[in-house]
């Protein structure tokens, strides 16, 4: 195909409110060796394009996402504004979770590649320690991502998918359920254990959900009361109001006592609940603190339960394959919230940051 000279992209001026988005007429971009170029089909929203913009990364900035999530925060330095606590370069464009077909391949990329259907591995990871920062980048962050009508990313990571669903439904996929996925695993959940969720309704908290599911754990969720019908139609076998007074005795109780393992998005006013929830040589992983960073830990429930505490960010080589192997075989399920035009991006974030949606939010170019 002939490949059209400009394209349509929302590009991020720089760090800060919803008004650093700007529609933008730019160059379409060619693969170089070892890249394709792939039509964006669809592109998901995610928390990371929030903290990247607001620069929320920055460890200047002690609050809550939502608080800044809209006009940015003033105290943020951008030289620490990436996930990985490295500067940014503008203009750029976002979107992580891209979904799309493959129209042109760059040298040394067989041209048999040309019309297959894709979904984006967000995580570049480099030869050799991929847990070093210096070494590993994410699509939208480190490189141009999908906000646009075209986008290029290197062949590896151009993951075939064989599937009857929409490109909208894809793109709820790629970051929610690599990192879900990474998440669960650094918590080696074995059948039967009951495993307590919080943020069970965003993209990542119901991947979770149907992850631990899929490993026959029980699971209980902590999310609004307006979500508790569809997050038990994943899988979940209670469902705990977020807001609840006592947070700790509502899991107890629904438990039935203590709970093996803690899976935490939601950060600062859950994380001692979880903690104290745990039984003796209980686990507990995060991959985000969308209500806050900065916790209180009485170091006591850590030594003498023997607890195990992680983090979660780098997905190892191979999550992404795995994710579609179970997309492919339809163990997993779409959770498309709602779509919106590119152009309309800024009106899918502030739906975005309402969280009054249960699963995923795409554009579409």
């Amino acid at each position: 195909m002939t490949l059209p000279e400009t394209m349509t992209a929302m590009l991020l001026t720089g760090h800060g409110g919803l008004d650093k988005l700007v529609l933008s007429e730019v160059a379409t971009p060619r693969p170089e060796k070892g890249e394709v170029l792939i039509r964006v089909g669809a592109c998901g929203l995610n928390n990371t394009d929030i903290n990247t913009r607001t620069a929320w990364y920055s460890k200047a900035v002690q609050s809550d996402i939502g608080s800044g999530a809209e006009g940015g925060f003033d105290s943020a330095e951008g030289e620490d504004g990436s996930w990985g606590s490295g500067s940014i370069r503008f203009p750029m464009i976002q979107g992580a979770d891209v979904a799309g077909e493959i129209v042109a391949v760059g040298p040394g990329v067989d041209p048999v590649r040309i019309g297959e259907r894709v979904l984006i591995d967000p995580w570049l990871l480099g030869h050799g320690d991929w847990l070093n920062t210096e070494n590993s980048g994410y699509f939208g962050s480190e490189c141009d991502g999908g906000f646009a009508e075209y986008t290029k990313v290197r062949a590896a990571n151009a993951i075939p998918v064989r599937s009857d669903l929409s490109d909208a439904e894809l793109a709820t996929f790629p970051c929610a359920y690599t990192t879900a996925e990474n998440l669960v695993q650094r918590t080696a959940p074995r059948p039967g254990e009951t495993v307590v969720i919080t943020g069970a309704s965003g993209g990542l908290g119901s991947a979770a959900v149907q992850l631990c599911r899929l490993r026959g754990c029980r699971v209980i969720a902590i999310a609004s009361p307006a979500k508790a019908e569809g997050l038990r139609a994943l899988g979940a076998e209670l469902v705990i109001d977020r807001n609840c007074p006592d947070l700790e005795a509502a899991i107890l109780d629904a438990a039935g006592g203590p709970v093996d393992i803690a899976l935490d998005v939601v950060g600062a006013p859950m994380f001692m609940p979880l903690v104290n929830a745990l039984r003796q040589g209980g686990r507990y992983s995060t991959s985000g603190c969308i209500a806050g960073p900065m916790a209180e830990f009485d170091l006591r429930q850590l030594v003498y339960k023997d607890l195990q505490l992680t983090g979660a960010t780098i997905c190892p080589p191979g999550t992404m394959q795995r994710v579609v192997g179970m997309i492919e075989t339809g163990a997993l399920k779409p959770l498309l919230s709602a779509t919106y035009a590119l152009a309309d991006l800024r009106r899918a974030q502030e739906a975005f940051l309402t969280k009054t949606h249960l699963g995923n939010i795409v554009v579409t170019p």
